[in-house]
């Protein structure tokens, strides 16, 4: 039974499925017919080719990319798909948790409760000296970010090895706008002791990497420390406009592009244990 071919109406019929639906999923791989007459062009498929397609339009169902979904229906067996599936649901979850406390952050916004948001933030201002910094620039968009910048900085602080140490904490600069649509360019900065060294490095790099070597200027910065749990989005988002409000109500202007600052070790900390400062250059 599992031979007899079926006429694309008749198996779509089978497997509930729509006839544009399967030359989708034949177009991408996922569901291709078992049989092409070469004259007409018509598709046959088989009887036990309808389980698949029933698989693959439930995987649908849950929302999940046709990418994700060839991961699940060509795993090597029943127990590797399944762990497929749970990944997925995982990162959908995860997804939902970050879109339902964003939900909450923009109620308080809109509702006008702004000025009890950034209240639990403390801001104070403290000045840094010149500093010579090993960076990496990219284009980054949000979902991005936070490997980028834990890779990025992982490259920076072994390359200091070579340019006389970490003189400071690490940082990442913000010189627009990273969200889901905007992808910055955002810029990873170590610190470092020796600038002819620093320089060497960054000429035996190439352009493998947007990577050079800057001097910064002695400056002052307005921050508000937060803790691990609080730089996961959009909590941030509240802590860059706490120190936002603050800086003109305080004679301020600001002078540069925000930044995080992160002076903790980010894998041994917990998640209420202080990890980084949201900064502004101010004049």
């Amino acid at each position: 039974m599992d031979d007899e071919l079926l006429t694309i109406g008749a198996f779509a019929a089978r497997a509930r499925l729509s006839a544009k639906a399967l030359r989708l999923y034949d177009r991408l791989g996922l569901l291709p017919p078992a049989h092409v007459d070469e004259a007409s062009g018509y598709r046959y498929y088989r009887v036990g080719q309808i389980e698949r397609a029933r698989l693959v339009a439930l995987l649908r169902q849950l929302d999940m990319p046709l990418a994700r979904v060839a991961e699940v229906v060509e795993a090597p067996d029943g127990a590797a798909a399944a762990d497929r599936l749970t990944a997925y649901w995982a990162d959908v979850e995860a997804r939902v948790a970050g879109q339902r406390t964003l939900a909450e952050y923009l109620r308080g916004r809109l509702s006008g409760r702004s000025s009890e948001m950034y209240g639990k933030f403390v801001v104070e201002t403290v000045d840094v000296p010149e500093q010579v910094l090993i960076t990496e620039t990219r284009h980054v968009l949000a979902g991005e970010l936070p490997a980028w910048i834990g890779a990025s900085l992982g490259r920076l602080e072994e390359a200091a090895k070579e340019c006389g140490g970490i003189t400071a904490a690490p940082f990442v600069v913000y010189h627009s706008d990273v969200s889901m649509e905007s992808d910055g360019p955002a810029e990873s900065c170590v610190p470092v002791a020796d600038e002819a060294a620093a320089r060497a490095w960054v000429e035996k790099q190439g352009r493998a990497r947007e990577t050079k070597v800057r001097v910064e200027p002695a400056q002052r910065l307005a921050y508000t420390r937060i803790t691990k749990a609080q730089v996961a989005h959009p909590q941030i988002l509240a802590a860059f406009e706490a120190v936002e409000e603050w800086i003109p109500e305080h004679g301020l202007w600001q002078a540069g592009p925000c930044r995080e600052v992160y002076f903790a070790d980010w894998a041994a900390a917990g998640a209420e244990d202080p990890v980084c400062d949201v900064a502004f250059p101010v004049r």
